[in-house]
């Protein structure tokens, strides 16, 4: 297993792992799936060196994101000095190994790298499977609200419950 940054070249993968992972999400989670992502948001995550791969055996196993500030969904707590992991979108063929447990350990060396304090991810939607999943994987849930703002955020925050978890470095 082997995690690096994205490329370019990935893109048509990593819209192709998100539309998969959008499939599964409607037949789960009918009231909540990701939207569609434009091109250009994508490829500057990548150019950004914000989007990640996990490779296994050279086969693209799992892509996420991550971003330096998240003031719409974490308002004040987004003073706090974080890294913040999105869309984690899993190769069907790879379903049950457990990447978020090697994106956590990946995740917690990369922001104390960084001088971080928290590593913290957030979902829509009340999922008790996922909450306990993400909680066995080392992440604190700190429980679930409605957002105070929506208006620069993907669709399926619109109007939805989130869940926030996060993991203290200090």
């Amino acid at each position: 297993m082997k995690i690096t940054t994205s490329t370019l070249n990935d893109i048509p993968e990593i819209f192709r792992l998100y539309k998969l992972a959008t499939d599964f999400q409607k037949v789960k989670f009918p009231d909540n799936q990701w939207p569609e992502f434009e091109k250009d948001f994508m490829s500057t995550e990548v150019v950004e060196n914000r989007q990640f791969k996990l490779l296994i055996d050279d086969n693209i196993a799992c892509f996420w994101a991550i971003t330096y500030s998240d003031p719409q969904i974490w308002e004040e707590k987004d003073n706090d000095s974080s890294i913040y992991i999105h869309r984690i979108a899993t190769n069907p063929q790879y379903r049950g190994k457990n990447f978020v447990q090697a994106i956590v350990a990946w995740s917690k060396d990369f922001a104390a790298k960084e001088n971080k304090q928290y590593v913290r991810m957030d979902t829509c939607g009340k999922n008790d499977k996922l909450i306990n999943h993400y909680k066995s994987c080392g992440f604190d849930f700190l429980g679930m609200k409605k957002l105070n703002n929506t208006s620069d955020l993907p669709s399926h925050y619109h109007n939805a419950d989130v869940c926030f978890f996060e993991i203290d470095l200090r």
